[in-house]
């Protein structure tokens, strides 16, 4: 029997950010769990950033964030992937908005959902190194492009988007905060999965190269469909979540979490050896 091709350092790097992709959904599932044993089932996964769950919860995102950009692939999806990964970061950094008493030593000065004041300075330190390196970020592809290292061509939907969710962050934090602080989490968790459905959408149906197998197109499908009927439900519940007694929220944000997870894995097993392992193929 013969042995496998030895890999190549390009099919590793491409399995390894999969897995490590999944592997945060796992790390925050479990600081979750552990948090729950002290703090309770909150309203919504978003709300153990007020609990010693906070450091596996933002430091996953940062890595998904990171991880998203190297795996951005080519075309529309490249677009929708280096989009993912700009809003990861703001869903980490800028914490959600609680109800009075929702998480035990969490303040709120409000009757509904609202940021807890002591919280707005990590916030602003945030946003501020958001900011700071999004600006450099661009500034080294513009560079780049400019050097002939990278095409601009091929870029520029990217660098777009960048430049727009830039600019309505810092706009928005400049002469909106108060509404920045009450919805930009919402809209950038809203924007994470809506971006994933489309992915998965993209990934059932490429327009070019090869075609997914028949079980993994319907995989796919399902994936984009789960996404989307959680996205309804988490619009539409969220402004009830404190007055039903049960965290529907959190069972939804942990689905799609869940759904999140079986992508990658789906992906990995479906790219496991493809000797080009972009997201989109040539």
């Amino acid at each position: 029997m013969s042995s496998p091709a030895p890999s190549t350092s390009l099919e590793r790097t491409y399995r390894y950010l999969r897995i490590g992709i999944a592997g945060t959904v796992v790390a925050i599932f479990v600081a979750i769990a552990q948090a729950a044993t002290t703090y309770g089932w909150l309203t919504s996964v978003s709300d153990y950033y007020y609990t010693p769950a906070r450091n596996v919860f933002v430091g996953a995102l940062i890595a998904v964030s990171l991880a998203l950009f190297a795996l951005s692939g080519r075309g529309a999806e490249r677009a929708l992937l280096d989009a993912a990964a700009l809003f990861a970061p703001l869903i980490a950094l800028v914490p959600t908005t609680v109800a009075a008493g929702a998480v035990p030593g969490v303040d709120v000065a409000c009757s509904g959902r609202c940021f807890p004041t002591e919280y707005e300075a990590d916030a602003a330190n945030g946003v501020a190194v958001y900011l700071v390196l999004g600006v450099l970020v661009l500034v080294l592809a513009l560079v780049l492009a400019a050097l002939r290292q990278v095409s601009l061509a091929t870029v520029w939907p990217s660098l777009l988007v960048a430049a727009l969710v830039l600019a309505a962050t810092g706009l928005t934090w400049a002469f909106a905060r108060e509404a920045f602080l009450d919805q930009a989490h919402f809209v950038a968790t809203t924007a994470f999965f809506a971006l994933f459905a489309a992915v998965a959408v993209r990934n059932a149906f490429p327009r070019r190269g090869p075609q997914p197998s028949p079980v993994f197109r319907v995989l796919y499908t399902a994936i984009a469909v789960g996404l989307v009927l959680l996205l309804v439900l988490y619009v539409v519940l969220l402004p009830q979540a404190d007055a039903s007694g049960i965290p529907i929220v959190l069972i939804v944000e942990a689905a799609a979490l869940a759904l999140f997870f079986g992508f990658w894995v789906v992906q990995g097993i479906e790219k496991w050896s493809d000797p080009d392992p972009t997201i989109l193929a040539r």
